[in-house]
């Protein structure tokens, strides 16, 4: 338990000390495979309009894509650029033992590649007591000031089908959920589809996601908080975008609440619990709540 805990600390000094890249390799569509823009205009996109959590069938009657790496049945969606940050959480449902690997690309306004996310981003994720076997992933989005929409094509490509998914046998995941022992029995393999049932959440906020779609913000933003950016950079001639205001520091006696509900969680082994506490204190303004943690840990 201590070493493990050692690790955590050591994790969180690392992600302390380094820039916030996000999801940098994920997240470069020059990686996608390549569309036309005229494939992308003449598909008929869905509007989503946050808050909402929409279930889409992926069918053989569905709008497909066969050019290049993509084939099969596509999803393709339009979401406002006017609310602020986006958090969409796309999750593709096991049918059976077939399951539709999803990858998606971001659009900005003119139908631009921005982001890319392969499959890999949307990993396996166990049945639960009322979810299915999935693959599973979220995207937090910046769409830049100035545009309507943005677009997020959904595919899936030939190196996805040639590919499986070991699954969990579902008597396993009963027996784990209910704290029975697990049955040495053999876990189904799912085979990828060119079709498939996704569903899609989105909701809408007004901080800054990981990655923004569209216009750069200036460089003189710091690097530590400044967004992935991808897609066209902003004129040099446009006017300078002034830097969000850095928390207040916070006040000694909340400072004190925070660390001592951080020292009583760690010491009562609920890591979870002073994790939560750290990152709230930190987005409060905390200038030592992480020391805290750290020095909690390793005792």
């Amino acid at each position: 338990m201590k070493k493990n805990l050692l690790s955590l600390c050591l994790s969180l000094s690392l992600i302390a000390a380094a820039p916030a890249v996000g999801h940098a390799a994920q997240n470069d569509a020059n990686t996608a495979p390549a569309i036309s823009s005229q494939t992308l205009r003449n598909l008929s996109w869905t509007p989503l309009v946050p808050p909402v959590t929409q279930d889409v069938t992926l069918g053989t009657s569905s709008v497909q894509i066969n050019q290049g790496e993509i084939q099969g049945a596509v999803g393709a969606f339009a979401l406002p650029a006017d609310r602020g940050s986006l958090e969409i959480t796309l999750t593709s449902i096991a049918t059976g033992k077939t399951l539709y690997a999803p990858n998606v690309l971001v659009l900005d306004e003119q139908m631009r590649p921005a982001a890319f996310y392969p499959s890999s981003y949307f990993p396996y994720q166990k049945p639960g007591i009322v979810s299915s076997d999935r693959l599973e992933g979220t995207l937090k989005l910046t769409p830049a000031l100035g545009q309507k929409q943005i677009y997020l094509l959904v595919y899936t490509t030939r190196q996805d089908l040639a590919g499986t998914t070991q699954m969990t046998n579902p008597a396993k995941a009963y027996a784990a959920g209910v704290g029975n022992a697990v049955p040495d029995i053999p876990d189904p393999i799912a085979r990828h589809t060119p079709t498939g049932t996704l569903s899609i959440k989105v909701t809408a906020e007004q901080r800054t996601g990981n990655v923004m779609i569209g216009q750069i913000f200036p460089s003189s933003a710091p690097a530590a908080t400044t967004p992935v950016v991808v897609g066209n950079t902003q004129p040099a001639a446009a006017p300078a975008v002034t830097p969000a205001k850095p928390n207040e520091p916070m006040l000694s006696d909340s400072e004190s609440y925070f660390n001592d509900a951080i020292k009583k969680a760690v010491k009562a082994g609920d890591v979870d619990k002073a994790l939560k506490l750290l990152d709230e204190a930190e987005r409060l303004g905390s200038k030592t709540a992480r020391k805290t943690f750290i020095e909690s840990v390793k005792r």
